[in-house]
């Protein structure tokens, strides 16, 4: 590289952190080399409001491409030193999505003869991920793990060494979530970290100390600068009142009334074969010395389709009028003006472009954008651009970043502008907005958008897409695509089936759960509730196969409904605040909540409602269905597999009976891991109640009205109980599941939801006590309901554990789905049974009272059922059945 592209540039009037620290008293502390390196910036996080910004990344502040580069490559070079030459070869590096995939790229590079992944935020169909971690201050969290050679994290064994590389070490959290998850997997002797800076506390730095011995590893820590950021008190309240106060002031930007789109030239890189676009799925030394001969020609061709486009340029070319929705205007950026201390954006190349101007022609500005994550083949493409055109140009190199920062247009500001566009790679987690920060109104001639091909999509040349923003503030655009690398083989099918959301399916909101159901709303499936009980005990069909009709509640009984929440309310919240609490204690630090549909699903939605409103946590939760006898939903293993660690899936239910479905799942996992199918899902359910003593989390057992056993769909976000039939569902289908959207009038879904959260303050006391109790105290199942259940079967002469319905919730079923017998109720039960006694009056079912039952009350399916037997409207016969008496009449029948 020529000495001009290599030097950093020594002009610093203003620090790109006054601004934040005159506010807010935030200081970095350490020397004067991290105010080089950083600056400061806001953004709206309930974690942190500040954000080091660092100029020498290439994420945020556009920079040399040859600096960002050098600074990962000396790092390496720095643990190539401090291993030696022979462990080198060894290491594997690990980088961390979004911001420092090309840093440990770089790193990757130093060390030479390193393989290099990087984690991911994209889940890729067909690739079970090998491992996951949390990045507990971000704003997005879940770190993917997807090589494609599965054996890569285990490197040369437990004497090899794994390479962490972020841009910050600012607590520890992220490395110490990484290395405790992967030294289960794979335990190693040995552990480098790498970070441009460490920003550790003395007591973080004691806890990284403690933690290696812990598990009994040398921990090694190369940053290129260290220090600290002094907060003062109360820093967090008053950053984030500073961004709504600066948000406020942003004016409203109304859309071209007629959009006119971006012209975009697209460069053909012609990419090397088998070389991957970047870490995510491993990248190698053979990988390396392959791209590196292809990047020259590569470079030729984006200089040949920038200078066949070229326009004129004028003195305040590129600074147009800015037009950015959601962020606060720029000023024109002079390009004599003095840049921010250490922020490289305007001076470097000043002498050069003397020269030039000298000679009659000014030097061209050039950014190299990359996207998100694909940072490193856009640097390797700006570091031979930048090499190729030296004199000519001076090039800088950026990426898009999915973190949304506060922009101010100040020189003592790191983030001066930004621009907002919709993301275009279809991302998992949803659509959402996606940014470029310190591109408009900085001068830039032309830019080069590279992205790989899966985000090259209509929305990234929408009208309001990537491309036409860049366009208002450059003369050309320039589009160069990466190849997205497919590992082979792929070892599932090659596109699994998406969540279900609301509106289009469920009366929830669309980031309360994922269903990952198949949508048989428009199939016939309800079948009257005798017809189904006399199929089913007939063995001529599988509960599963069909649905009952809908139960719609009377006056009376939805009266029954709205007191009963009223006055479990608070109840059902401290249930929920326990057993989530013990799930974060013992699952976390951001478990996946998975529901059995349906009756887990309010409970799920609570849970995660409790998780945000206590600890600021959006956890993703997704409703799978599981039938008795027949197992869970495979292909829902599957996608949950391929998109999230399955050591973080929890289970989650409303409350156990007799055990049968605790049972049922942790049959099914074991046999769907014997299948072939990703290894790692714990089978255990975390429950609200669990009154058959079957499961070891829960937030009570107790055994008490719960009020969303109260009704059917209109509790549950007008969705059906779940559906295996073989005509509806194929193999790599989805079990199916209807959206009652004709029953929205009745719906209390949200009402339940909404009753419960209300009291989440009121209980957070209480619910602390219950936790640390529970978590000291002895939890193993004593499944003591099936036990009573097996003796009430014998009993009273029904022999099938299966017709014998323990607990309110269980009990409430019988009576809405299926054709009962007789319900037991124990001795004194009181107000949790109302709900029970009239829908036992509405069907003419006798309600016997008994002692020593361990549950509030059990309802009996009648054994043996016929409409004969019953009476042709499924009423119970008398109380004296000859079922009581040993059943034989009925089973004659």
């Amino acid at each position: 590289m020529s000495e001009r592209a290599t030097r950093e540039e020594t002009v610093n009037v203003v620090w790109s952190g006054n601004w934040v620290a005159e506010r807010l008293g935030v200081a970095l502390e350490g020397g004067d080399e991290l105010g080089d390196l950083l600056g400061l910036a806001l953004r709206r996080n309930p974690k942190r409001a500040h954000l080091l910004v660092s100029n020498v990344l290439g994420k945020h502040v556009p920079q040399l491409p040859s600096v960002v580069h050098g600074a990962g490559y000396e790092l390496g070079e720095r643990v190539r030193a401090l291993l030696g030459p022979q462990e080198a070869r060894r290491a594997v590096v690990l980088g961390y999505a979004e911001t420092a995939t090309g840093l440990g790229h770089a790193v990757a590079d130093g060390l030479r003869d390193a393989p290099y992944l990087h984690s991911t935020r994209r889940p890729v169909a067909g690739v079970a991920p090998a491992g996951g971690f949390e990045e507990s201050h971000s704003h997005a969290t879940s770190h993917l793990l997807l090589p494609e050679d599965r054996d890569l994290l285990a490197g040369g064994g437990p004497a090899s060494t794994l390479v962490l590389v972020d841009d910050e070490f600012s607590t520890g959290n992220t490395v110490l979530n990484t290395v405790r998850a992967l030294h289960a997997l794979h335990p190693r002797e040995r552990y480098v970290i790498v970070a441009l800076v460490d920003m550790r506390s003395p007591a973080d730095r004691d806890r990284l100390t403690a933690f290696a011995a812990e598990i009994g590893a040398r921990v090694d820590l190369v940053t290129r600068a260290a220090g600290t950021v002094a907060l003062p008190d109360g820093v967090l309240e008053r950053g984030q009142a500073l961004v709504a106060e600066q948000e406020a002031r942003v004016p409203a930007s109304a859309p071209p009334s007629v959009p006119v789109p971006a012209h975009v030239t697209r460069v053909a890189l012609d990419w090397p074969a088998g070389v991957p676009d970047g870490g995510r799925h491993g990248f190698t030394p053979d990988h390396r010395a392959a791209l590196e001969a292809a990047l020259p020609a590569m470079a030729e061709r984006i200089a040949t389709a920038l200078d066949a486009g070229a326009p004129y340029r004028g003195d305040d070319h590129g600074q147009g009028a800015d037009g950015d929705r959601d962020r606060i205007p720029a000023a024109e950026h002079d390009r004599d003006r003095s840049p921010a201390r250490g922020q490289g954006q305007d001076r470097v190349g000043d002498q050069d472009r003397v020269r030039d101007q000298d000679q009659g022609r000014a030097p061209r500005r050039v950014l190299v954008l990359g996207f998100e994550e694909l940072m490193y083949a856009p640097l390797r493409l700006g570091t031979a651009l930048e090499e190729l055109l030296g004199a000519r140009a001076e090039v800088r190199y950026s990426t898009t970043t999915r973190s949304p920062v506060l922009a101010v247009d100040d020189p003592g500001y790191a983030i001066r502008t930004r621009l907002v566009f919709p993301a275009h790679d279809d991302p998992a987690d949803g659509p959402g907005d996606r940014y470029a920060y310190n591109v408009a109104g900085a001068g830039f001639d032309a830019v080069v958008a590279v992205v790989d091909s899966t985000a090259d999509t209509p929305a990234l040349h929408a009208p309001d897409g990537l491309l036409a923003r860049l366009a208002e503030h450059t003369g050309q655009v320039l589009l160069a695509v990466v190849p997205s690398y497919t590992p082979t083989p792929v070892q599932e099918p090659a596109v699994l089936p998406e969540p279900l959301r609301g509106p289009d399916f469920s009366s929830y909101a669309p980031d309360e759960v994922g269903w990952l159901l198949q949508d048989l709303s428009d199939t016939e499936l309800e079948a009257p509730t005798e017809e189904r009980e006399e199929a089913i005990q007939s063995g001529g069909a599988h509960y599963a196969e069909s649905l009952p009709v809908e139960y719609q509640p009377s006056p009376a009984y939805q009266a029954l409904f709205t007191a009963a929440l009223e006055t479990s309310a608070a109840r059902i919240a401290r249930a929920v605040g326990t057993v989530t609490e013990t799930v974060l204690a013992e699952r976390g630090p951001r478990p996946v909540l998975v529901s059995l549909a349906r009756a887990g699903t309010p409970v799920g939605v609570l849970m995660r409602r409790w998780a945000r409103h206590r600890h600021g946590l959006d956890l993703p939760h997704y409703a799978i269905s599981i039938v008795r006898g027949r197992g869970i939903d495979a292909t829902a293993l599957r996608w949950l597999a391929a998109h999230h660690d399955p050591a973080d899936v929890v289970f989650v239910d409303g409350w156990t009976g007799k055990g049968a479905i605790t049972r049922e799942l942790a049959a099914a996992v074991e046999a769907f891991e014997a299948s072939g199918g990703p290894a790692g899902f714990d089978p255990e359910i975390a429950v609200l109640a669990d009154p058959g003593g079957c499961v070891r989390t829960y937030g009570t057992r107790d055994d008490f009205l719960i009020p969303s056993a109260c009704l059917n769909s209109t509790v549950s976000g007008l969705i059906s109980r779940t559906v295996l039939r073989a005509d509806l569902v194929g193999p790599d289908d989805f079990h199916g599941g209807k959206f009652y959207r004709e029953l929205a009038a009745s719906d209390v879904s949200n009402h339940f939801l909404d009753t419960v959260a209300a009291r989440f303050d009121d209980v957070a006391a209480e619910v602390d006590d219950a936790t640390k109790e529970l978590l000291a105290a002895d939890r193993a199942p004593t499944w003591e309901g099936w036990a009573a259940v097996e003796r009430i079967s014998e009993e009273y002469g029904i022999h099938d554990v299966n017709l014998v319905k323990p607990g309110v919730g269980e009990t409430t079923r019988v009576l809405l789905r299926r054709v009962p017998w007789k319900i037991l109720a124990r001795r004194g039960a009181g107000p949790d049974l109302e709900h029970i006694r009239l829908l036992a009056e509405q069907r003419g079912v006798p309600v016997e009272e008994v002692d020593d039952l361990p549950y509030s009350c059990v309802g009996l399916i009648h054994p043996r059922f016929t409409r004969g037997a019953t009476g042709a409207d499924g009423r119970a016969v008398a109380a004296g059945s000859p079922v009581a008496d040993g059943g034989e009449a009925v089973r004659e029948a």
